[in-house]
């Protein structure tokens, strides 16, 4: 069955075709639910909650982007609410005022592990963390993150500058054994 007649009978609450469109994506919203949250069951939870609002709003479902990409930014959304509520000192900084020179430069040294790497985004704090996630492994622009975070365009070209520098001390440190 094409994905546009699943997605039609979708919208008129056919279970089995929602069913199906679940079998599809569920796997893959699964990873990047478990990027964001560690944790299995908690992943598990924001995938149902995300499918639930995904098939409730699937009448502003526009095709302009993929279903994937749609649902994609649902469970995005639900696992940085989730992760909001679980620590309620969330602090947001307008950072407006500032400007961002543009540093596109990852690169890492030689020997420097993926392991290393997801441990040091990992170990970055959370506002800097989710950035990181969103622009490098999910592949959001600055406005996407902007509007996903709730910040501004240029706190979140702060923020992954910020994180990138962090991240590359803590992989020097890593490196030499040393903080400088």
């Amino acid at each position: 069955m094409f994905q546009i007649e699943l997605i039609e009978k979708c919208k008129k609450n056919e279970r089995k075709a929602q069913m199906e469109l679940y079998r599809q994506y569920c796997d893959g919203m699964f990873c990047v639910a478990m990027r964001f949250l560690k944790n299995a069951e908690d992943a598990e939870d924001v995938i149902q909650d995300a499918f639930v609002k995904a098939f409730q709003k699937l009448d502003q479902y526009r095709a302009e982007v993929t279903f994937g990409a749609w649902l994609k930014r649902i469970v995005v959304n639900k696992c940085i609410d989730f992760l909001k509520k679980k620590r309620e000192n969330y602090l947001s900084l307008d950072e407006t005022y500032m400007h961002v020179a543009e540093d596109d430069d990852w690169e890492i040294e030689d020997g420097i592990t993926m392991d290393e790497i997801r441990y040091a985004i990992e170990c970055l704090p959370e506002k800097y963390k989710y950035v990181v996630m969103l622009y490098l492994i999910e592949g959001y622009d600055h406005n996407e993150i902007s509007e996903i975070m709730k910040i501004s365009e240029t706190a979140s070209r702060t923020q992954l500058m910020r994180a990138k520098n962090k991240l590359k001390e803590s992989l020097k440190s890593k490196r030499y054994g040393t903080r400088s």
